[in-house]
């Protein structure tokens, strides 16, 4: 979700325990299979995620419906907003039933893989190599919606984070945007000196996405492998590495472990939001949330520099597909409306409704030209991310809370940076074994 998205190789994480169970494989009794049939004509159901603010989503999905009913004159549309919360038990309930299962769903990227091991995507690998803007599609995004070479879906839109920081607090102490991690955590440091008052940047032990960069920039890696293996990395030397450099961020001297090591993601853009801290790594998706606090008129966005100074550290980039349920009676006409949902003419409207990034890398860079604030995310996201693996042991792992964990186990002190890697890597490895 927009949470999450990256692939073999350097891998991310998720930190919601809510996102994870979406990914829990189906009972055996479930009938997911194809229904074998393609009608031209009936009623097409479409399921989509509700916003916290849906209405600007719902007038952008009733232009693309009433565009599809003119194209497909005996065709009905229904659709139905469904909660985030609870779209683990809907959807693996449609999966189970496909005669009260929609046709088109909106799901996030990270449980594709988790999908596709329940039978409940459909195969769209030849229709999204023919559909024309397809080509434009950021690779990152098109690795959200493949597993083991086969395309399930299509992005919808993509999510991710980059440094927020208090430009009158920046002005008064005379400090510039850190250039580099080490520069970060000084800079930090030194506005909590100052400043006792403010977190100088905001962490928080739950909040994996915002450790994640970290681990990446100093060359780390959450695992390694690709198709049905994969084995953890988070024990090596540099992904320890990475883990001690974001874990030093919690203290009196920055933002103190009692109230920082439960904090999640969404914490610490409250926190800035409310002029509480000076740094925090947020999303594009967190604009309205600042634009709605205390700092608001008052911060810059710049990209999370990486370890050398110019470099910029690798996102997660999350984000949400459009799929086809494999189980749908109207095949041709669902990869219609999937295609219509996530074409470059519908992006560039979610994105002025609720200022999701598009998929697209042309339509990306029409909307950051004219939106500065889009700038600091677009430059992150050409600068290289990472995405989950494919694999639907994320369920058991993001369920267990294996990453928070580990986080907190060292900033709490109970355990060292080895020992408390080298168990997050055990329950991993388990993880990854139970699905092999």
């Amino acid at each position: 979700m927009k949470l999450s998205a990256r692939l073999p190789g350097r891998l991310a994480l998720l930190a919601a325990a809510a996102v994870v169970a979406a990914t829990a494989c189906a009972p055996q009794t479930s009938d997911n299979s194809s229904s074998g049939k393609d009608e031209k004509s009936g009623t097409v159901r479409l399921w989509m995620f509700q916003e916290v603010n849906n209405k600007p989503k719902e007038q952008v999905v009733a232009q693309v419906l009433a565009d599809f009913r003119t194209a497909h004159k005996d065709t009905k549309v229904t659709v139905e907003y469904i909660p985030v919360e609870t779209r683990a038990q809907r959807i693996k309930a449609a999966f189970n039933d496909p005669k009260s299962a929609p046709d088109v769903i909106e799901y996030g990227n990270t449980d594709t893989a988790g999908y596709v091991k329940d039978g409940g995507l459909a195969d769209v690998t030849a229709e999204f190599g023919a559909w024309k803007e397809a080509k434009d599609t950021d690779p990152t995004a098109r690795t959200s919606v493949t597993v083991d070479g086969k395309v399930y879906g299509a992005p919808y839109f993509v999510g991710v984070r980059a440094l927020y920081y208090r430009t009158d607090v920046f002005r008064e102490l005379n400090l510039q945007p850190p250039k580099t991690l080490d520069e970060l955590a000084r800079t930090a440091k030194k506005i909590r000196s100052e400043k006792p008052d403010l977190y100088g940047l905001a962490v928080g032990g739950a909040y994996t996405y915002g450790a994640m960069p970290f681990i990446w920039a100093n060359g780390g890696a959450l695992a390694t492998g690709q198709g049905g293996s994969y084995a953890s990395a988070i024990d090596t030397p540099a992904a320890r590495k990475g883990i001690e450099q974001y874990t030093d961020l919690f203290g009196d001297d920055n933002c103190p472990a009692a109230k920082c090591a439960g904090m999640t993601g969404n914490d610490t853009i409250t926190a800035f939001a409310a002029g509480k801290a000076a740094m925090a790594v947020g999303g594009d998706f967190s604009h309205q949330a600042v634009e709605a606090g205390k700092a608001k008129g008052k911060y810059a966005v710049v990209p999370l520099p990486g370890v050398k100074a110019g470099s910029i550290a690798p996102a997660f980039a999350g984000g949400n597909n459009i799929g086809v349920l494999k189980s749908t009676a109207h095949r041709s006409l669902a990869v219609d409306l999937m295609e219509r949902l996530a074409s470059k003419k519908t992006q560039a409207q979610t994105f002025d409704a609720m200022g999701f990034l598009p998929t697209f890398t042309d339509v990306r860079r029409e909307v950051a030209a004219k939106n500065p604030f889009v700038k600091p995310f677009v430059d992150t996201l050409a600068a290289g991310t990472e995405f989950v693996p494919a694999s639907p042991a994320w369920a058991q792992i993001d369920s267990s809370l294996v990453l928070p964990t580990m986080f907190q186990e060292v900033v709490s002190g109970k355990k060292d940076v080895a020992a408390a890697a080298g168990d997050a890597a055990k329950k991993m490895n388990d993880a990854f074994g139970s699905v092999g």
